[in-house]
């Protein structure tokens, strides 16, 4: 019987942590998302500073899809937020 009990335990202790990991990884992708858009704002500063076309097209496209990622990160990190709590 002791064993089982400890086994229960230990299995409700692991679930708990990965549960709770799982809660925070999308707020903590969405703040990563920001700081990348960020990241990418300044290159693009930089590519039209230079005169350089090409790479301000690039940094735009980047920009845009960084964009949608972070869109979905907080539909996700929304959605982890409403089933826990």
């Amino acid at each position: 019987m002791r064993l089982h009990a400890l086994a229960f335990v230990t299995l409700v202790a692991f679930g708990g942590s990965a549960i709770a990991q799982t809660a925070a990884a999308p707020a903590n992708q969405v703040d990563a998302d920001k700081a990348q858009i960020k990241q990418d704002q300044q290159k693009l500063k930089a590519d039209r500073k230079a005169g350089d076309k090409q790479a301000v097209a690039a940094d735009k496209q980047q920009i845009k899809s960084d964009k949608a990622k972070l869109k979905a990160d907080r539909k996700a990190a929304k959605q982890a937020k409403k089933q826990t709590g």
